[in-house]
């Protein structure tokens, strides 16, 4: 059975985490020596596996069943009449054929 690959989101969330989490932790901590920088990386690195790996993965989509068109409804469109001729005239129709 395959693995599956990665998400761009869990990449991304595994980065963040990794990045912050180092740098948190060194300023916190202040040191300088060069193993508690390595120890410091490799728990940032474990941290960041943990947050990649609880990123929830994407669902599988099913198909949406194809719902037909709504029959649209006839439009009437009205026009106003020039602002100069006050006197308005009825509209007429033509009978649908």
């Amino acid at each position: 059975m395959a693995m599956p690959r990665p998400t761009v989101a869990q990449f991304a969330y595994g980065t963040c985490a990794v990045i912050l989490s180092t740098f948190a932790l060194l300023l916190l901590s202040g040191t300088s020596s060069a193993a508690a920088v390595a120890v410091i990386a490799v728990a940032a690195l474990a941290l960041g596996l943990v947050v990649a790996t609880r990123v929830p993965a994407p669902s599988s989509r099913r198909p949406v069943a194809a719902v037909p068109p709504a029959t649209p409804a006839p439009v009437r469109a009205t026009v106003p009449s020039p602002a100069r001729e006050q006197v308005r005239e009825p509209v007429h129709e033509r009978a649908a054929s």
